[in-house]
């Protein structure tokens, strides 16, 4: 039943809240679903003169706990609500629980603000930072009676727009979405709303499909039905050719160059249940250079785009005042690398020293890492543990994969963090990157016993310890690594078993070092979604329909229940699972991503290819410190590299 028919029975926009809050007391963490958080916003449905409004439901498509904290969600919410004629409100995955009662006393997916149903939302738009949550997203749809295949959609059903990282490779989920943007949102959600009111307010002429028609021609919009896919024999794709004129050949991604005139979030929500992070995050910058070949985040956020030093300060300050939280993270891909980042952390220690507000990185580079920084960090007491990511277990491995630091990097730094106080390092690897041996993965070991041995010896101590922790390689869209074969998930499990044998059985350090790790099956299936083409939609429904449900959960994901699946919905194409994933691509094969644009020249991600499979190469360096490397987005995308110094200082404030 699509929303067009709901509206006839019931007013649009009205609350369901009274029929949902007899049911809360019999289902898990009832909080979620309440709303009201600090900082949270509820409008008039009306907020708008008579068909001027555009009214937004954002979803992150997991559960509250892991959605809520999501910082491109946040940021949309605050700017779309920003407008007087624009409604934005949240909603999150509900869990099973909460699902069966939406189904027993037929209650539709409601947002957590003003527990309006979602069906009634002129654009539902979806933040992917994992493909894993396509069938959280079925889920959705269904309760709110959106009809799940975009092409039996009304009128007055909302237009399903995805976004986020996985949105780079929309295909799977073409079936079910009405369009896609790649990259930064601030702007084109914007642009967009005043595209739909525009239509809105002409009287809706040519229906769904002309609003979906005035969207793909601006070029920055990607609607898939407008798109052809031609298969060749070999199950491959021949063609992605658009279907209607006006329509472009390659839709572009979006790239904010300013990130001081948008120092969002302003007002940062502030959850009312436990969540994965408890703190206040502030981007210091936006984009990496680094050139790690397997790195999707790192690719598709190019150029380097850096905040000020006086934005960063008015960032935490309104946020620490805003939020009451006392934890501040300072995000970035490698926030390290910002270029004032010695006179980010010593104004901002400077400023809240003595106070209960703490400051911290997340992940950093090993060939980044001082401890000055560290201390300055630290400086109100709070030591927690450093994380390092080698990713690559031998030197090897990580001249493969552009991970430019050597063993003598890692152990002088850790040296030096277990010689001024601190006792417990993280090292996160990968495992199943490209030519990889056993050996290769029996080097961690190694390493983390080197570490080890490192710090008692400078430290003069034994309660020393090390975490390694170990994720599979998922080869991902618009990077090198999107030709390469990925690891069965035999031999991934294979071995990380042989790797933690290893440990255990070494009687002078295992004990000293944590391993954690997940097998081998999920990345089978992330990979099967993040490089399938329109064919995997058939599996993602079929997995659904068979209880798939919140999959990024290792408690909730089945690999049988998604094998099966695709055995099923891929009867008879040619192709199978393992053509997805353990297979590597020839250069001349049409990619399911080939159309959509991130600015990366394919000759160029191709070289960067061979690269990495010649032991002889050299080492790609930061193009924000050498020359030009030609990677094409900067010319492809009228964009440029924006680093410091600024000359801006971070004045110090009489904190209360």
């Amino acid at each position: 039943m699509s929303a067009s028919t709901v509206e006839t029975t019931r007013q649009a926009g009205r609350s369901v809240f009274a029929d949902l809050e007899p049911h809360l007391p019999s289902v898990s963490k009832p909080i979620q679903y309440v709303g009201g958080e600090l900082n949270s916003t509820v409008k008039d449905w009306d907020a708008a003169p008579e068909g001027e409004t555009v009214r937004w439901a954002l979803m992150y498509p997991d559960a509250y706990e892991v959605g809520l904290p999501n910082q491109g969600v946040q940021i949309l919410y605050e700017v779309l609500n920003e407008r007087d004629w624009i409604v934005a409100e949240r909603t999150y995955a509900v869990w099973p629980d909460m699902e069966a009662v939406l189904r027993e006393h037929d209650i539709p997916q409601f947002t957590v603000d003003a527990h309006r149903p979602v069906g009634d939302f002129d654009v539902l738009g979806l933040s992917f930072s994992t493909e894993l949550g396509y069938t959280n997203m079925l889920t959705a749809l269904d309760l709110a009676r959106i009809p799940l295949h975009a092409v039996d959609r009304g009128e007055h059903d909302p237009v399903v727009l995805a976004g986020g990282h996985a949105a780079f490779n929309p295909e799977p989920i073409a079936d079910f979405v009405d369009a896609a943007v790649l990259g930064d949102g601030e702007e084109v959600v914007l642009a967009i709303s005043e595209v739909v009111r525009e239509w809105k307010t002409e009287g809706r002429p040519g229906g769904r499909d002309e609003l979906l028609r005035r969207l793909a021609v601006t070029g920055n919009v990607y609607v898939p039905k407008f798109y052809d896919v031609v298969y060749a024999e070999d199950g491959s794709i021949e063609a992605i050719v658009p279907n209607k004129p006006g329509v472009p050949f390659r839709v572009k991604k979006h790239t904010l160059m300013d990130l001081d005139a948008w120092p969002y979030p302003r007002k940062p929500l502030v959850p009312l249940a436990e969540t994965v992070h408890e703190r206040f995050s502030v981007e210091i910058f936006r984009g990496c250079t680094r050139g790690c070949r397997f790195c999707q985040a790192g690719m598709i956020t190019r150029p380097v785009r850096e905040r000020s030093i006086k934005t960063i300060g008015d960032m935490v300050e309104n946020g620490i005042r805003s939020t009451g939280f006392e934890e501040v993270g300072l995000l970035s891909l490698s926030s390290a690398d910002h270029t004032e980042i010695g006179e980010v952390a010593k104004g901002l220690a400077d400023r809240y020293e003595g106070t209960n507000v703490s400051l911290s990185l997340p992940s950093t580079r090993v060939d980044a890492f001082n401890i000055t920084l560290a201390n300055e960090f630290s400086r109100n007491g709070r030591r927690s543990g450093l994380t390092f990511a080698p990713e690559g277990g031998s030197e090897r491995m990580r001249k493969v994969i552009n991970k430019m630091v050597t063993e003598e990097d890692l152990i002088r730094t850790v040296a030096a963090a277990y010689s001024h106080g601190w006792r417990q390092v993280k090292l996160y690897f990968m495992v199943g990157l490209p030519t990889e041996t056993d050996d290769d993965v029996l080097q961690v070991a190694e390493l983390a016993k080197k570490v080890i041995a490192k710090g008692r010896e400078v430290s003069g101590r034994n309660d020393i310890r090390c975490t390694v922790s170990i994720g599979g390689f998922v080869p991902k869209p618009h990077t090198p690594f999107q030709w390469a074969a990925q690891l069965d998930h035999e031999t991934t499990d294979s071995r990380l078993k042989k790797l933690r044998d290893t440990v255990r059985e070494d009687k002078k350090y295992g004990r000293a070092i944590g391993f954690r790790y997940h097998d081998g099956k999920p990345g089978s299936i992330e990979g099967l979604l993040s490089r399938g083409d329109r064919r995997v939609g058939a599996v993602i429904e079929q997995a659904w329909r068979s209880g798939g449900r919140f999959d990024g959960w290792s408690e909730h994901f089945s690999y049988d229940r998604w094998a099966e699946s695709a055995a099923t919905a891929l009867a008879g194409t040619g192709v199978d699972l393992e053509w997805y994933t353990t297979r590597e691509r020839p250069y001349d094969e049409v990619l399911p991503w080939d159309h959509l644009d991130s600015g990366l020249d394919k000759d160029w991600l191709w070289a960067d290819w061979e690269d990495a499979l010649d032991p002889d190469s050299v080492d790609v360096e930061d193009c924000r410190w050498t020359p030009c490397y030609d990677c094409g987005v900067c010319p492809e995308m009228g964009t440029e590299i924006q680093v410091g110094p600024t000359g801006q200082t971070l004045l110090p404030l009489a904190v209360v």
